[in-house]
């Protein structure tokens, strides 16, 4: 009963930063499968883009009802993403459970640096450079694929100033981009969702996705610097707790 109630209480948080800042929360699924919940880290991975990818997809129909997605440069965005996240999905279970900590608390604390730092705030569209955003796809892709974290916290600004998206089209793209990359990373681990405990991934992804739907309207409540440094300085210290556990 408790791993449900926990399940329940994670689930929550991450769907209400996935709905409200189109990524940054996702990040924190794969240390409360692990801590609070007592999965393996390729486990917690695996259970994490089933989370991260039914969330995403939930948020994403929100955002795009409001006209918040850009589909075509987003679906562009992602493509370039797949082959990585496949490679990714099927490189991670090969990895060493420490090497899988220390990698995960690396990209969390990028993350954090990321939301503590501010955001352009620029609402002028610019030229799409395909190179860049090729480069950028691919690089989500693959830090989806290994860690299965959605990236928002690195779609976000990628979208933005990589792509000049205007921020409020970039949280909605970034929910698109995120929701292609997990199910292709998912693909390419169908041999480790067998052992997964689905009596608690179903509560703690339908609390996300009830959470997502929270997110969107705290977004238009809350001012969007205050919850990106609050999401920030708990994932900065989620982040330092993993590689001490890593490394010790």
């Amino acid at each position: 009963m408790s791993a449900v109630l926990f399940a329940l209480a994670a689930g929550a948080v991450i769907g209400l930063a996935l709905g409200a800042l189109g990524g940054g929360g996702s990040v924190l699924a794969v240390p409360a499968l692990i801590y609070l919940l007592g999965f393996t880290p390729v486990a917690a991975t695996t259970a994490s883009l089933v989370v991260v990818g039914v969330t995403s997809a939930t948020a994403l129909s929100a955002h795009a009802r409001d006209g918040h997605v850009r589909w075509r440069t987003g679906l562009l965005f992602a493509a370039a993403g797949t082959v990585p996240a496949m490679l990714g999905g099927a490189l991670a279970g090969r990895l060493p459970a420490a090497v899988l900590t220390a990698a995960f608390a690396v990209v969390a604390a990028a993350a954090a640096v990321r939301m503590l730092r501010p955001r352009p705030a620029s609402d002028t569209a610019v030229p799409v450079r395909p190179g860049r955003a090729a480069a950028a796809g691919a690089g989500l892709g693959a830090v989806t694929g290994v860690l299965g974290v959605g990236g928002g916290f690195l779609a976000v600004p990628a979208l933005v100033s990589v792509l000049g998206m205007r921020m409020r089209d970039a949280v909605g793209t970034s929910l698109l981009v995120i929701t292609v990359n997990s199910l292709a990373a998912l693909a390419m681990r169908a041999g480790t969702a067998d052992g997964l405990d689905w009596a608690v991934i179903a509560p703690f992804a339908g609390a996300a996705i009830l959470g997502a739907w929270d997110g969107k309207r705290l977004a238009a409540k809350v001012s969007g610097s205050a919850l990106q440094r609050t999401f920030g300085l708990v994932l900065l210290g989620v982040a330092a707790f993993m590689m001490v556990d890593a490394v010790l």
